[in-house]
């Protein structure tokens, strides 16, 4: 089974230059964590989660109007691509310690998410959803 059977697409995102007000109410609408971010050419160049706009910005004390998503996202993406197999994008949260991968074509451009979640609902392998957790769980 490949990643693009269980993603979710349809991801939204936000672009470096928004405020934190804009992301948080983007995250607040859709019901989510974490936003990919987009530059102005439609690359991927981050993401910024519910926890960097508080770790990283409220708790040092950022005004979170003028404050932008480029100065608190974490540029560091980890992703894999939608024609991967769904084993090698668990193996991959195993290894990096992540619950979701943002999944790219062979163009590197954003076609959608791939959580936990979906690992374990669409696939029904509950021991490969089982193990990621556990992985993800223990080493973070």
């Amino acid at each position: 089974m490949f990643v693009k059977d269980v993603m979710t697409t349809g991801a939204e995102c936000v672009r470096p230059a928004n405020s934190l007000v804009e992301a948080a109410r983007k995250m607040k609408n859709l019901d989510v964590g974490p936003l990919p971010v987009r530059s102005d050419n439609d690359r991927l160049v981050g993401m910024i989660t519910d926890r960097d706009i508080t770790v990283r910005a409220v708790a040092e004390s950022c005004d979170p109007r003028t404050t932008t998503v480029k100065d608190v996202m974490t540029p560091d993406v980890v992703y894999c691509f939608e024609d991967q197999d769904v084993q090698e994008a668990a193996q991959l949260m195993q290894e990096q310690q992540v619950r979701r991968l943002v999944v790219l074509n062979r163009d590197k451009r954003l076609v959608g998410i791939v959580s936990l979640g979906d690992l374990a609902v669409e696939t029904g392998d509950e021991k490969l959803a089982g193990r990621t957790l556990e992985h993800v769980s223990l080493l973070s």
